[in-house]
């Protein structure tokens, strides 16, 4: 097709192609038909539609956190993106590269104030890196270019493209220039040897560490060396990914709860921050304290989120001398655990079963934790954690990890509320045939709500209250609500039978569900 011959959309799909984007998750609707029509011309790139926009966001974040490079979305007006905001937030929080595509009306019907007229420019501010607007096609290459770059220069997250019907329509659309992609910068080496006098001259330093080192190999090897040599090394409660498993260092993770992660913390002297910042509590609590710094600690900055923290952190750990990481140890596992089953059952049995590789998205909330202890020694493994606190994330983001790596088992751990978000990802998985073992942990409550109703000292809990907290009457069915979208599933109420459910789940090669009765 020649640039003559090109539409706006054709121009926009293609230059993304030639950047390297090869996924688009979508939930279309008139404004974006020419989007459609140009990526059904584009065979470089794979269209999967989502029957919620909150899909279309958490599996492009998805993608993101494990290919390294970012998928793009098709977005209907502003309404749609509204709809996908909660997981562009988590998006924003992990640093995911994420191209927004969003649908406006023609130029020249914006000002009619139709009925999905909205203000999409204020809309996606809060949670975009780079906004552009495509006013005619024949910049719509060149603005396709301009949004991977913003999306992919460090730290990387999501931006906006907006694309105005006529802009998609009209002929005469040119291809952009692939960009260049910013590199992490490296950091002077009169730095790291401030920090490394910083470190020597304290009795209990700690090194918080976030960002992409807590994915990689060597960077982990050298947390374990700089631990060796007597520093404790952290990692933020909620980072975008994790490489964990057995032959694998693993951080000490930083306590959800504000007053234990202080009490955690107690007596350090120093806190070094590589590749993350200052950490805080999630949520204000009456009489707790916000701000999770040790009581008289110093503080020091060896790399922003937008500096090279594994290249830091090994000169760091050769000015100081480390020693190397200490021998492997043999792994160890665990018997089939029996009877009753609760999330430690259920997080056994997981540690035990699941393979070499795995991937794991945790959106379980209460039932997370025993499942994120069970498995720090399990064969090696990538957790994907709930960066930004919305929940609804964990299905949709299955979807992203498990095209980005179809070799690898995914599993979708999600709490029964939290799956009900997103409960539409099911459909999605079974169309695409994507082999996630989804598990839900049923409890009938918003369990995390009743701690919270405790901790914000809100008073006796009374009839309306609990109503508000509780996924009772009628109790949700989960079997039935995957059957109906086409995934395999069952329930179960004991260790013995969730082992055999999720032995079952991993041998196939497709979707699974299980309803964990808890």
């Amino acid at each position: 097709m020649s640039d003559t011959e090109k539409t706006g959309a054709d121009a926009l799909v293609s230059t993304l192609a030639d950047c390297g984007v090869t996924h688009c998750f979508a939930n279309p609707g008139t404004s974006e038909m020419h989007l459609v029509q140009a990526l059904d011309r584009e065979p470089r790139i794979h269209s999967t539609l989502c029957l919620f926009e909150g899909i279309v966001s958490g599996a492009a974040d998805g993608f993101a956190r494990m290919a390294q490079k970012p998928a793009m979305t098709l977005l209907h007006l502003g309404p749609g993106y509204g709809n996908a905001i909660a997981n562009i937030h988590n998006a924003r929080r992990a640093y995911s590269p994420m191209i927004n595509v969003i649908g406006d009306h023609a130029t020249y019907h914006r000002h009619l104030e139709a009925p999905l007229t909205s203000d999409i420019e204020t809309m996606v501010k809060p949670n975009s890196l780079w906004i552009g607007v495509v006013q005619n096609s024949g910049e719509a290459g060149q603005k396709a270019a301009e949004a991977f770059k913003a999306s992919c220069d460090e730290p990387g997250g999501p931006i906006s493209l907006l694309l105005p019907a006529d802009s998609a329509w009209n002929l005469g659309g040119v291809n952009g220039l692939v960009p260049n992609i910013a590199r992490p910068s490296l950091i002077e080496a009169s730095k790291i040897e401030e920090i490394a006098d910083l470190i020597k001259a304290a009795k209990k330093p700690i090194i918080l560490v976030g960002g992409k080192a807590l994915c990689d190999e060597a960077a982990l090897k050298t947390m374990s060396r700089l631990s060796a040599a007597g520093i404790r090394i952290m990692m933020d409660t909620f980072p975008s990914r994790a490489a964990r498993g057995h032959g694998r260092f693993e951080p000490d993770r930083m306590q959800y709860f504000g007053e234990m992660a202080l009490a955690d913390m107690s007596g350090a002297d120093l806190m070094i921050y590589a590749g993350t910042t200052q950490p805080n509590a999630f949520f204000a609590y009456p009489n707790k304290p916000s701000e999770l710094v040790p009581t008289g600690a110093n503080t020091a900055v060896l790399t922003t989120r937008y500096e090279d923290s594994h290249e830091a952190l090994a000169q760091l750990a050769d000015i100081l001398g480390a020693p190397p990481p200490p021998p492997q140890k043999e792994r160890e596992i665990r018997p089939a655990p029996k009877g009753a089953l609760n999330p430690f059952a259920c997080a056994e049995s997981l540690a035990r079963l699941m393979p070499e590789d795995s991937i794991i998205s945790d959106d379980a909330v209460t039932a997370g934790l025993p499942h994120y202890l069970a498995t720090s020694n399990a064969a090696k493994h990538d957790w994907l954690f709930l960066t930004g606190g919305a929940i609804g994330q964990g299905l949709p983001l299955a979807i992203g990890a498990q095209m980005a790596n179809p070799q690898r088992k995914v599993f979708a751990l999600s709490g029964d509320g939290s799956a009900m978000y997103t409960i539409q990802a099911l459909w999605t998985m079974a169309r695409e045939n994507l082999p996630i073992v989804t598990i839900i942990f049923a409890n009938r409550s918003y369990r995390i709500l009743n701690i919270e109703m405790m901790r914000t000292e809100a008073g006796n809990v009374g009839k309306t209250a609990r109503d508000m907290l509780s996924l009772d009457s009628p109790a949700l069915d989960f079997v039935a609500l995957a059957k109906g979208q086409g995934i395999n599933a069952v329930s179960v109420n004991t260790a013995e039978d969730f082992e055999s459910a999720l032995k079952t789940a991993i041998d196939a090669n497709q979707p699974w569900l299980i309803e964990a009765m808890v």
